[in-house]
């Protein structure tokens, strides 16, 4: 089926949603809250599944001219010794294609790229939806792709789910040299991880309870082992990024609103447009699994397989959202519940049983 659909949100789930529908034959417009889209360097993982979802988008081959592959990592004590192999030959072997790493504005340039090839979707910047109830009028769906403090998702559905802080600060930075290494060290309280990015660069991120200065951050991992210290010498401090780590919590009962009945006999009011949420704005996480891109990559594919799939009209669109709830919300939550457990056990201070653990892993 085909209907005209508004993205709030232009974030790397909002544009992929956007793409899915138009190539779908949907009319869409996007729009952003912010004035300028975010182009700071983070690194992405993004997993087969992920890949296989953006090459049905179409901006898989953009994908790979900028993005490498991460196939050797471990898990590392501060001195440096190695406890386990982080698992990416198992994911390559079973996927037949590796895990790759991209850098965010290269992802965010894929997916522009993809969506001005329609020459038709407008990308409205500095529009901040406040009424989900008029940006809806004339439109048969209205997608939620804004964030953590998703305004469409409070207008919806309430404000019962919304960001909780979970404790620890995050810092992330792209240095100008090839780390020898890659992976994760695991103190306690605190951990830091180094991936590559691109030829000459690498990809760092550090999670620590309280350090809100870049000296306070080196103090944090002084004395670990190379190439941690050199890294963070290595970056400009006015690059770094520092952020609160925070997740949606509880988890939503639904990730749509779809109502396929009409308005009342004799009733002036319309009915309610229905509402679909994606990436963060329906199940935002905490980074230690890597997976908040592609979760919001395979959400935009599933909502708009579903949508293409569907036949015409309300009830169709609302049979669409209803297979795309049941795709993709139980495996997006275990998914973000899998996360936070996992950084619970990484910034344990109680270390000697933790460790012991993870060197149970298999090699």
């Amino acid at each position: 089926m085909t209907g005209t659909a508004t993205v709030v949100g232009a974030g790397i789930g909002g544009l992929a949603t956007a793409i899915g529908l138009r190539r779908a034959g949907w009319t869409v417009t996007v729009l952003e809250r912010r004035t300028e889209l975010e182009r700071y360097g983070a690194a992405f993982g993004i997993h087969p599944t992920a890949q296989s979802a953006l090459d049905r988008l179409g901006v898989g081959d953009a994908l790979r001219d900028h993005a490498v592959p991460y196939r050797d990592a471990h898990i590392r004590t501060p001195d440096g010794r190695p406890m386990a192999r982080l698992p990416l030959e198992r994911i390559e072997s079973k996927a037949g294609r590796p895990e790759l790493l991209i850098s965010r504005p290269y992802l965010l340039d894929a997916l522009l790229a993809g969506l001005d090839a329609f020459g038709d979707v407008p990308l409205k910047l500095g529009e901040r939806v406040t009424d989900v109830d008029a940006l809806a009028a004339g439109q048969d769906l209205v997608i939620g792709a804004d964030g953590i403090r998703s305004a469409v998702r409070t207008a919806r559905f309430g404000d019962r789910s919304g960001p909780r802080r979970v404790g620890t600060v995050a810092w992330i930075g792209i240095a100008d040299f090839e780390s020898p290494v890659h992976g994760e060290t695991w103190g306690s309280g605190r951990f830091f991880g180094l991936t590559p990015v691109e030829p000459g660069r690498t990809n760092w991120y550090a999670t620590v309870p309280e350090a809100t200065t870049a000296e306070e951050l080196r103090a944090s991992f002084a004395g670990w082992h190379d190439p941690i210290p050199r890294i963070l010498d290595a970056t400009d401090p006015a690059t770094w990024i520092r952020y609160e780590m925070l997740h949606l919590y509880p988890a939503l009962p639904s990730f749509v609103s779809a109502d396929a009945r009409p308005a009342p006999h004799g009733s002036t009011g319309a009915r309610p447009v229905p509402v679909a949420l994606v990436g963060d704005a329906a199940h935002a996480m905490t980074p230690n699994l890597g997976q908040g891109a592609c979760t919001a990559i395979l959400d935009a594919d599933a909502l708009t397989r579903a949508l293409a799939a569907a036949p015409p009209g309300p009830a169709g669109i609302a049979g669409a959202l209803r297979a795309y709830d049941a795709e993709r919300r139980r495996s997006a939550q275990r998914t973000a519940f899998g996360s936070r457990t996992l950084h619970r056990f990484m910034s344990t201070e109680r270390t000697r049983l933790r460790d012991a653990a993870v060197r149970l892993l298999p090699g």
